[in-house]
């Protein structure tokens, strides 16, 4: 493998650090009545920040259920979690204004998925120039903006 076939991310290694609970995170997040970072819940799915992005407005859509395939949603649960997915982007286009996405899915451990046991789709604003030399030389990525700050303005956006 050659250095261009490498793709470096090293301000992750907060997130490969941190110490995991045992609840899943995206269970947790409908369940509690503070909601951090949920942004919205509809009946089979639901959207929240990543609170280790890989940028600014960083998304993670879940489906309610607890299932760590696509191949086990229902119909509904898997047309919604699509749905959610287009009403995450619709808000960030509002909000934040990018000019294009990373949208992904890691399916089970082996794809590098961090929660494997819950599927979740990644949505990563990207803009024009959003990579510069701070993660190369310094080993950390900017974020121009706190995660509360985005968070209320997404919120106040949907309603």
């Amino acid at each position: 493998m050659t250095k261009r076939e490498l793709l470096w991310a090293p301000w992750r290694l907060k997130y490969i650090r941190h110490k995991k609970g045992k609840k899943c995170i995206f269970c947790k997040a409908v369940k509690s009545s503070k909601a951090d970072y949920l942004i919205f819940r509809m009946k089979h799915a639901a959207a929240m920040l990543n609170i280790y992005p890989y940028n600014n407005g960083h998304i993670m859509v879940f489906p309610l259920r607890h299932v760590n395939r696509l191949d086990k949603l229902s119909k509904s649960e898997s047309g919604q979690l699509f749905e959610a997915v287009n009403r995450a982007i619709k808000l960030l286009d509002k909000v934040l204004k990018p000019d294009g996405y990373n949208i992904g899915i890691n399916i089970l451990g082996a794809s590098g998925a961090g929660i494997p046991a819950h599927i979740h789709v990644h949505i990563v604003p990207r803009w024009k120039g959003d990579t510069n030399f701070m993660p190369i030389i310094a080993g950390t990525k900017v974020i121009s903006q706190s995660l509360s700050e985005l968070h209320k303005l997404l919120k106040d956006e949907n309603g």
